[in-house]
């Protein structure tokens, strides 16, 4: 959200190459992402160096390192949804809101908020469905440890080589769960007032 704020409400040298970099997991191929963030995260990355050795936290290989790998190939279709919503939003309802005497805080959570809200949630909902299915990124940066690491399209692909029946099982879950989500959400949208 304050990725999609600063780049719909604000102007700032370097701008359009924030949003290019926003947008580059849409188009880089996912392994591409993976080692890049090996060459940033890693324990002998440009960041990961510093993380290991200030507080000792390592993320390849990790459940938290399967977190990153997900949000970095999915967080562009979260920002760019928010900041769509954020530009169609008219500054002058929180304006209005400001000389009715509400604080920043207030307008954003009484005005803007509501306003943008069905950006954040297709966002949500694309970011989701993208990190649900995410394969290279997360191979190449967390690994396919079972029971660490192990998500089920890697789960899939393991037991394509040695149980082709427990990845179909495994696939019918996961498409079960994709549409069970999906269309409860679509539901609730299409009954909201």
């Amino acid at each position: 959200m304050p990725l999609a704020w600063l780049l719909a409400r604000t102007d700032f040298p370097g701008r359009r190459l924030l949003r290019a970099l926003v947008t580059l997991p849409l188009v880089l191929p996912p392994v591409v992402g993976g080692v890049a963030l090996l060459l940033v995260l890693g324990r002998n990355g440009i960041v990961g160096r510093w993380l290991d050795s200030a507080t000792g936290l390592t993320l390849p290989f990790t459940t938290a390192g399967v977190v990153v790998a997900e949000a970095f190939v999915a967080m562009p279709f979260l920002v760019i949804s928010v900041e769509g919503a954020l530009r169609a939003a008219d500054p002058r309802y929180e304006e209005a809101a400001a000389t009715l005497g509400a604080s920043r805080l207030t307008a954003f959570r009484r005005v803007t908020l509501p306003l943008v809200a069905p950006g954040i949630g297709a966002g949500a909902v694309l970011a989701w469905a993208r990190a649900l299915g995410e394969f290279g990124a997360t191979i190449t940066f967390a690994g396919n440890f079972p029971g660490r690491t192990q998500t089920m399209p890697l789960a899939v692909y393991l037991a394509m080589e040695s149980d082709p029946e427990a990845a179909i099982a495994l696939s019918l879950i996961l498409l079960t769960v994709s549409v069970a989500v999906l269309a409860g959400l679509r539901e609730r949208w299409m009954s909201a007032p």
